[in-house]
C-alpha cells in the first residue's frame, strides 16, 4: 500500500461541509445541522455505561448511545464517512470492516501449505488504549480535516476513561460505539502494517499469513518452529511498545499462544483450522452436542422449545455450508 493513498481523503474544512457529508435523499445539510447542534449540546445525556455487558475488573466498559441523537450520528460518520474507505484498508484487516468477518479471517489464515504453526496476539484494552489527541490527529494530519472539525468529530467519538460520572481527564474511543472499531483500526494502521512488513520478513518462504480481527492478531506459517513464532512475538510486542513516542498501545502478555498442527488442532477466533477447510471450534462443537441430546428428548419439549432448538439446529447448519464456501473462495 503507497503511503499517498493509505488514509482517507475527507479534506471536512468546517461544520456545514461535516453535516453535507452525512446527507442522503429524506436527510438534507440543515437536517445534519440541526442533529450535530443538539448531540453538541447535549452530548452527556445521550451516551451511558451498559454495566450487563461491561468488564469491570479488566476495565472495559461497553458504551451506548442506542437511541438517541448521538447514537444516529455516529451511525451516519460510520456509514458516510468512514465505511466507503473499507476498501483501502489492507486485505488482513477485518472485523468492523465491510463484509470481513470472523470466518473470513479465519479462512485467510489457512495457506495453501501444510504442517502449519499459529502465533495469536492479543492487543490490551483496543479503545482505551487510542485517546481522543490521536483520533484528532488522524482525521487532521491523515485525512486533511481541519484542527477544529478534526477536534469536533474525535470529541462525538470518544469519552472519559472509567465509569460515566467520574471525572477523568483522559478521553478515549468509546467501547461500543458505531464509529469504534473503524477509528481504532485507521487510528493504528501504520503499527499494524509494520505488524504485518516484519512477519513477512521472519517467516519469508514459510506461505505465511495473518489476520488482525479488532484486537485478535492471527499468524500463521509452514514448516516453522516455536522458537521462530517466539522470536515474532517478541519483536511484534516491542513494535507495539516503542514504535511511537507519542501513542503507547501495548499487546497483552498473557494471552500469547503457539500452536503447532503437527502435535494439536489450531483454533483461531472460535473457529478449527484444518487442511484448506474450516469446522466448529470446541466451545461451538459442544453446544451442538448439548443441542443434539435435547432433540433426542423432542417428546418431553414443549412446541416452542422444538421451534427454538431446530431453529438453532439450522443456524448451525448454516455456519457449517458458510465454513465451506470461504474455503472453496
Amino acid at each position: 500500500m503507497k503511503t499517498k493513498n493509505r488514509y482517507p481523503v475527507l479534506n471536512i474544512r468546517n461544520k456545514k461541509e461535516f453535516a453535507q457529508r452525512l446527507t442522503s435523499k429524506n436527510f438534507k445539510v440543515n437536517d445534519a445541522l440541526k442533529l450535530i447542534d443538539d448531540v453538541l449540546e447535549n452530548y452527556n445525556k445521550y451516551w451511558k455505561d451498559n454495566i450487563k455487558e461491561s468488564d469491570i475488573d479488566k476495565e472495559k466498559y461497553i458504551r451506548s448511545a442506542a437511541g438517541t441523537p448521538l447514537g444516529k450520528l455516529l451511525r451516519l460518520i460510520d456509514k458516510k464517512i468512514l465505511a466507503p474507505y473499507d476498501k483501502s484498508l489492507p486485505e488482513f484487516i477485518f472485523g468492523g470492516v465491510s463484509n470481513r468477518d470472523h470466518v473470513k479471517a479465519a479462512a485467510h489464515l489457512l495457506g495453501k501449505k501444510k504442517n502449519r504453526t499459529l502465533l495469536e496476539l492479543d492487543i490490551k484494552r483496543f479503545f482505551e488504549q487510542n485517546k481522543k489527541e490521536r483520533v484528532s490527529y488522524f482525521l487532521h494530519g491523515k485525512c486533511g480535516c481541519t484542527k477544529k472539525i478534526s477536534d469536533l468529530i474525535a470529541g462525538l467519538c470518544c469519552v472519559p476513561v472509567g465509569p460515566k460520572g467520574l471525572a477523568f481527564d483522559t478521553e478515549t474511543i468509546a467501547r461500543g460505539f458505531a464509529t469504534s472499531t473503524r477509528l481504532a483500526t485507521w487510528v493504528n494502521l501504520d503499527l499494524l502494517l509494520r505488524s504485518y512488513w516484519l512477519a513477512k520478513k521472519i517467516l519469508k518462504g514459510s506461505d505465511m499469513r495473518m489476520t488482525i480481527f479488532v484486537d485478535d492478531l492471527g499468524v500463521t506459517a509452514s514448516e516453522v518452529n516455536k522458537a521462530t513464532m517466539e522470536e515474532l512475538s517478541f519483536k511484534i510486542g516491542d513494535l507495539f511498545d516503542n514504535y511511537d513516542r507519542n501513542h503507547k498501545i501495548s499487546l497483552n502478555p498473557d494471552k500469547i499462544k503457539i500452536k503447532q498442527s503437527k502435535e494439536e488442532q489450531l483454533e483461531h477466533l472460535g473457529i478449527k483450522l484444518g487442511r484448506k477447510k474450516l469446522s466448529f471450534g470446541k466451545k461451538t462443537q459442544h453446544n451442538i452436542n448439548v443441542l443434539n441430546n435435547k432433540l433426542q428428548t423432542v417428546n418431553n419439549l414443549t412446541k416452542e422449545e422444538k421451534r427454538k432448538l431446530f431453529l438453532k439446529k439450522k443456524s448451525y447448519a448454516r455456519q457449517k455450508a458458510y465454513f465451506k464456501k470461504q474455503t472453496k473462495q
